[in-house]
């Protein structure tokens, strides 16, 4: 199966094949500011089975070893990568073509939710980040 998302324009689009890896909320701080929002729904996905349609994003490396991706012309978050998440690419759940059918499974960071934000769901939520992969329980810390 081939799922695939786009920016705001329509400039710069992705796709996937197969099934994502993971999906979850993230409520740190880097996240919320990228997007302005109170947090942020991602799906992972093996690198191996992505690519970039259309337009390539722009990268802008926000810390060592992060890239966030963004589309030139809108300025769309579109995609995040980090060296301490080899070979994955992390997309934004928004940017799906049909993003109602994002199932989260996990919230991250939770520590960092911000208190005015309700969240009346029963996903496990953990403090801290995803370091290999939400099937591997050590992987969070």
């Amino acid at each position: 199966m081939t799922r695939r998302g786009h920016c705001l324009c329509g400039d710069t689009r992705w796709a996937y094949e197969g099934e994502a890896t993971w999906a979850c909320y993230c409520h740190c701080d880097d996240c919320r500011r990228n997007c302005a929002a109170p947090l942020v729904a991602w799906l992972g996905v093996p690198l191996e089975s992505f690519r970039w349609l259309g337009q390539p994003p722009k990268t802008f490396e926000s810390s060592k070893g992060v890239r966030r991706h963004f589309c030139a012309t809108c300025g769309s978050p579109m995609g995040f990568e980090a060296d301490h998440y080899p070979g994955g690419m992390h997309l934004y759940a928004a940017s799906l073509e049909d993003p109602e059918t994002f199932q989260p499974t996990f919230h991250v960071n939770y520590q960092s939710k911000l208190p005015w934000l309700q969240i009346d769901d029963d996903l496990p939520k953990y403090d801290g980040t995803l370091l290999t992969s939400p099937e591997d329980p050590k992987g969070y810390k």
